[in-house]
Formats: structure tokens, C-alpha cells, sequence
């Protein structure tokens, strides 16, 4: 039995296959920045910790929230009372207690961000970092780069046939880079982040920082397999 050469897991001389791969980058602004929010509190007294900690979280969640819908998200993460033992002594005496509690806010709108990042840190014992820019899942970026990796594919694979007086005839496969042994994604370290911090400090009324958005990278790949006309050897 035969079968057609285009299903044929390689090419024929009558239907030569040429394997290329698509490649693209694109560098665009961020659409989205994150900051983290660290309020503290300490005390010898465990109440009078916690409700240190109270008081300052909602004075946190208040002036995040009072922002509207630049602020598209606002989540609280990790949540702590420690006490502290005396270095010193057989018993186990509290010499203090340590509250924390870690916030996470995602803005779209940069200028509230550097206005909103200097509010905060003017706070009583509240700490910020970030920001961290980032594009959205999904974001036309994505679907930009992978349309040139396409276009790409073809001019690549159309100058191989050029090369050899072809011409393409037909796609056979285009699958994205690892489609078939696909692994989960890891970012690079620090990949589309810049990172500051920020503490509270005595000074009032401290002048809106000025963020300069960080242009993202976007990258795409794809394998692209074709056919093409017999070459003139």
C-alpha cells in the first residue's frame, strides 16, 4: 500500500518539504502595574497589637479603594501575630509582639499609581513595593506577535524555496514551539518587573512620585512545515 506524500511524514522528490520556525518580538507599553503593601505593628501588649494592625490595614484598604476604578484589583495575602521571646531567662516570656499584613493592588492607571504609591507610604509603618508592570493575559500584544511569527514562517521557508527555483504549495503543519512535549511556562527571574521600595516616613504631604512604565517584551515562536514545487537543480 502507498500513501500520499502529503501525509508522509517526509518529503518526496516529486513533494519536497522545507521546515522552518517562525520567530517574533514586540516591545509595548505596560498595561498593568502591581504593587506590594506591607502594614506592621508592634506592641508589648497582644491586643493592643492587633489592633494596631487593625487600625492601620483599614486606613490601607480605605485609601486603596477611595482610588475607584483605576484600582482593578485589591487582595489581602498573608496575615501574622509573632510574639518575640526575651533573649534572656529559663521561661518563656513575650517581650513584644509583631503584626503584619501583605496586600496586593494592580492598577491601570500609571499616574494614580505614583501618586497613590507616595500616599501609602506615608503611612504609620507601612512599607511598598514594586511597582511591577505586566501585560494582561490578554492582551492584543500576544495575538500581534504571534501573527508576525506566521508571516515570518512563510518568508522564511518562501526564500529556502527561492533559493532552489521553488515555490511553496501547500502548509502542512504549524504548531506552536514544544506544542507536542509542552512544559509549564517559568518567566525568567525579574522578567517585566522593576522593583522599588518604599517606607513610611515622617514627612507629610511628600510630592506623587514620578513611575516611568517599563516597556514589556513579547516574544513568539512557531514550527511551520510546507511543501513546495520540485527544485531546479
Amino acid at each position: 500500500m502507498t500513501q500520499d506524500a502529503s501525509h508522509q511524514p517526509y518529503g518526496t522528490p516529486e513533494v519536497p518539504r522545507v521546515a522552518v520556525r517562525g520567530e517574533a518580538s514586540l516591545e509595548v507599553d505596560p498595561e498593568i502595574a502591581r504593587i506590594g503593601i506591607t502594614v506592621s505593628a508592634r506592641g508589648t501588649d497582644r491586643r493592643a497589637a492587633l489592633d494596631d494592625l487593625t487600625r492601620r490595614n483599614n486606613a490601607v484598604l480605605d485609601l486603596v479603594k477611595s482610588y475607584g476604578d483605576p484600582v482593578e484589583k485589591l487582595e489581602t495575602g498573608a496575615f501574622s501575630i509573632t510574639p518575640e521571646l526575651t533573649r534572656h531567662g529559663r521561661g518563656e516570656r513575650v517581650r513584644a509582639y509583631h503584626g503584619r499584613v501583605h496586600l496586593t493592588a494592580e492598577l491601570n492607571d500609571f499616574t494614580t499609581l505614583g501618586e497613590l504609591t507616595t500616599r501609602l507610604a506615608d503611612l504609620e509603618l507601612t512599607t511598598v513595593d514594586g511597582p511591577w508592570w505586566a501585560l494582561r493575559p490578554t492582551s492584543p500584544a500576544h495575538g500581534e506577535a504571534r501573527r508576525q511569527a506566521v508571516l515570518d514562517a512563510v518568508q522564511r521557508a518562501r526564500e529556502y524555496a527561492d533559493a532552489l527555483g521553488a515555490r511553496l504549495a501547500a502548509l502542512v503543519e504549524l504548531a506552536d514551539l514544544g506544542a507536542e512535549n509542552a512544559l509549564p511556562f517559568q518567566a525568567a527571574p525579574g522578567a517585566g518587573m522593576r522593583t522599588m521600595a518604599f517606607s513610611a516616613t515622617e514627612d507629610a504631604g511628600a510630592p506623587p512620585l514620578d513611575l516611568e512604565p517599563q516597556r514589556q517584551s513579547v516574544h513568539a515562536q512557531v514550527n511551520a512545515r510546507f511543501t513546495m514545487t520540485p527544485p531546479q537543480l
